[in-house]
């Protein structure tokens, strides 16, 4: 084949590539859902823990706050603010403490008498209605005047206030300007989205908006606008991730390309290195797709550095390509050893498609596909392409200046078992848990951005995001009416100071039967008539100005029940829906608190009290992560065995196989060792990073097992490997100074084990004294 064919075929590869790439991406749904990563939810408890960690009343909340400048400015600020998102279709609720927030919907305005519980403890008769009505009187002398005057026709005892004081934080912020401040001097507000707090793309989008919003307000000037809150760092997470994993992956192509041009002295081994990679990577997005509907973000992200095993396989063609044969025949001489090593890195993901893990089922199928498709690519579809000049690895002076040193190194066969033992002593004595159970500490976050949300949620009176009040009942209404039923002993809590607040579904709704006992003790309308003409005698109002309460006070009397699918449609329904939620027959409502002092307090009240729980959604979420790990443990220590097995049956020597296997062993449990002593607890990522590393560390020892009997084949070995192990180091190396823990854990494990798995590949490896 002619070079200017071959540069033909390897345009026609990247354009082929490049149209598949274009046709992917646009029927691709790419999913940002965190949840995707955690395990199937086993209990009913975990259900509603992954339920409210993308969608519950706490987590959805933006907390905001606007500073830096006069307390007026301010005040015009959040209110001109709220008044944009609440017309913002990325919001379902905004709250900064204007009366504006406190309205009742028109449908649902005439429910307010059987929604307040004024009707518990009083009657609309004589008594009642003078005394209330002679505070309105005092009312309309006072600067509340001009919000009274359209309210106090319809609603003369402030039914409607009465809820919206009900529905309020029970610790709401200062009210300066006509809106909620903090005793810090900066203006107040609550976002909640529609988005689910686990949705990193769907938060950055209400940032963004609401960024965009505030920096459109007109005098904006000075004054600085402050976000915090889960989606807030959810978002942050993501986006920084994504930014540190594109700036350290830049500089690690680069790096890797300028090592090919040392290596091979070749620009075409650039155009033809990414070839069988990038063919991976595109067949196992497209298997994703066809498998899953949808593609989740991290899956790319990892799935890209786990398929980075695949760019060994056209170094090693690269390397081992000889002056006295075709380039066929040198890669044949190869293949088997190849093979082997891409099945056995398949066997090795086949853990985590075992996991039962969504997310990491995705991630499976995307390395395995990619491997297989990019180890067949090299083998078949690379040899025709490649320059038919080239320099042959083993004629390199430095190259035999290695070998000459590495085989002069003593491999005393106690070294390994040494090793053993100290890794073995350093795992067992190592002073910090060994596994990390905590995933806040696997956040970025800092102190100083985790001690201001406390501030802002202290100041808005925002509930706990750890603990959760568990209610079940076989309906709906069943769980309103528990909720009712506890309230009293919830007041006892808030009394004590065990909790500044508890926020219960019936604060809400009340249950049907509440609503009809209010409904019973409502007047028709001629005794209400009677009863408000004798009440306003002595009072300056005329006698025909409550006509509207009237009519409405004969329209509660007919109105059913309001369930809670029609309160749903209100404005203030997506709080009580994110408070109850249905599995299967049973039915849950979740009470939510705000400054717990006592959490034996809550637990106490869960004890004595049927059909209700505390569920702690840190314990909680620890549970599921340890029931997780144990599952990708086992999952992972199956595949070790088969892994073994493929290895023994393909080499048919089981004492090749041993000094194959051993190395990669022992190097993994010197990493976990290192790791250790270092102080740190291991988490899944470690394990996914432990993974990738050993199977790298495979393919060293493989090629270091291979027989040969001359020293020019020793030397393109040696030439392949050394290629492999420094784009490695110098890739994952560069992970490893991230300032995130998630990309230093990654690459921190797999810069360690390729060390330690080539050195210990070349010390176990079984001498060769036959070469010449």
């Amino acid at each position: 084949m002619s070079r200017v064919s071959r540069s033909a075929l390897i345009v026609l590869w990247w354009f082929l590539l490049a149209a598949a790439a274009l046709v992917i991406s646009r029927n691709v749904h790419i999913s940002g859902d965190l949840r995707s990563f955690m395990p199937p939810a086993q209990t009913d408890d975990q259900k509603l823990l992954m339920d409210e960690i993308g969608n519950g009343p706490a987590s959805q909340l933006l907390l905001i706050a606007i500073g830096g400048a006069p307390e007026a400015k301010l005040g015009a600020l959040s209110s001109a603010l709220a008044q944009k998102l609440r017309d913002d279709p990325n919001f379902s609720r905004i709250i900064n403490g204007e009366s504006a927030d406190l309205q009742l919907d028109s449908d649902l305005l005439p429910y307010r008498y059987l929604l307040s519980p004024t009707l518990d403890t009083q009657t609309f008769d004589t008594t009642f209605l003078h005394d209330e009505l002679s505070q309105r009187v005092q009312d309309v002398a006072s600067p509340a005047a001009d919000m009274l005057n359209d309210l106090l026709p319809r609603d003369p005892t402030l039914e409607v206030l009465k809820l919206a004081q009900r529905w309020a934080p029970a610790k709401a912020p200062l009210v300066r300007e006509g809106v909620w401040f903090s005793p810090r001097g900066e203006a107040l507000m609550l976002a909640q989205t529609k988005g689910a707090a686990f949705d990193p793309g769907a938060q950055t989008a209400a940032i963004d908006s609401l960024q965009t919003k505030f920096s459109a307000l007109p005098d904006v000037g000075d004054a600085k606008l402050t976000i915090t809150g889960p989606g807030y760092f959810g978002a942050k997470l993501a986006a920084t991730t994504r930014a540190e994993a594109e700036r350290l992956s830049a500089i690690g192509t680069i790096g890797f390309l300028i090592l090919l041009l040392v290596a091979y002295r070749s620009f075409a081994v650039i155009a033809l290195v990414g070839l069988p990679l990038a063919s991976g990577a595109l067949a196992g997005l497209a298997s994703i797709a066809l498998a899953f509907g949808e593609v989740h973000g991290i899956t790319l992200a990892f799935g890209f550095t786990l398929l980075g095993v695949a760019q060994e396989y056209p170094i090693r063609v690269f390397s081992h390509r000889r002056n006295d044969a075709t380039t066929q025949e040198s890669v044949a001489a190869v293949w088997p050893l190849l093979r082997l090593a891409v099945v056995s890195a398949c066997i090795a993901y086949v853990a985590f498609f075992a996991s039962g893990v969504p997310g990491l089922q995705q991630l499976a199928v995307f390395t395995i596909v990619g491997l297989l498709v990019a180890g067949m690519a090299t083998r078949w579809a690379l040899p025709p392409l490649l320059p038919t000049k080239f320099h042959d690895a083993a004629t390199l002076p430095f190259i035999e200046r290695v070998r000459v040193v590495l085989s002069a190194m003593p491999k005393p066969r106690w070294l390994p078992w040494l090793l053993l033992v100290v890794a073995v002593l350093a795992m067992w004595l190592a002073p910090t848990p060994l596994w990390q159970n905590d995933l806040s500490a696997l956040t970025p976050i800092s102190a100083a951005e985790l001690q201001r949300e406390g501030e802002l949620r202290d100041a808005l009176g925002a509930p706990d995001i750890r603990y959760l009040l568990v209610l079940e009942a076989d309906s709906a209404d069943g769980v309103l009416a528990l909720s009712e039923r506890i309230s009293p002993q919830v007041e006892k809590l808030i009394s004590s100071h065990a909790v500044d607040d508890v926020e219960l579904p019936s604060r809400y709704l009340p249950s049907t039967a509440t609503q009809r006992a209010r409904q019973a003790k409502l007047p028709d309308r001629a005794t209400l008539s009677k009863n408000l003409d004798d009440a306003l005698r002595d009072l300056p109002f005329q006698p025909d100005a409550f006509a509207p309460f009237l009519d409405d006070v004969e329209k509660a009397r007919a109105l059913s029940p309001l369930s809670s699918e029609q309160f749903g449609k209100s404005t203030f329904g997506a709080r009580l829906q994110a408070m109850l939620t249905q599995r299967g027959q049973r039915w849950f409502g979740l009470g939510t608190f705000s400054g717990v002092r006592d959490a034996s307090a809550l637990q106490q009240l869960a004890d004595t009290t049927g059909n209700v729980h505390i569920l702690d959604l840190k314990g909680a979420s620890e549970s599921l992560v340890m029931q997780y790990r144990t599952r990708i443990l086992n999952a992972l220590g199956i595949a070790l065995i088969l892994l073994a097995v493929a290895v023994a049956v393909a080499l048919r020597d089981p004492r090749r196989a041993w000094h194959v296997i051993a190395p990669m062993s022992l190097a993994t449990l010197l990493v976990l060792a290192v790791l250790r002593v270092s102080g740190v607890s291991l988490s899944l990522f470690h394990l996914v990073a432990v993974t990738l590393a050993a199977g790298l560390g495979l393919h060293y020892a493989l090629f270091f097992e291979r027989p040969v009997d001359t020293l020019a084949e020793m030397r393109r070995t040696l030439h392949g490997t050394l290629v492999c192990v420094i784009s490695a180091v110098l890739v994952f190396g560069l992970l490893a100074t991230s300032s995130l823990p998630v990309l230093r854990a990654i690459g921190l494990t797999v810069a360690l084990g390729v060390a330690f798995h080539f050195c210990l590949s070349i010390q176990m490896a079984q001498r060769r004294d036959d070469a010449r």
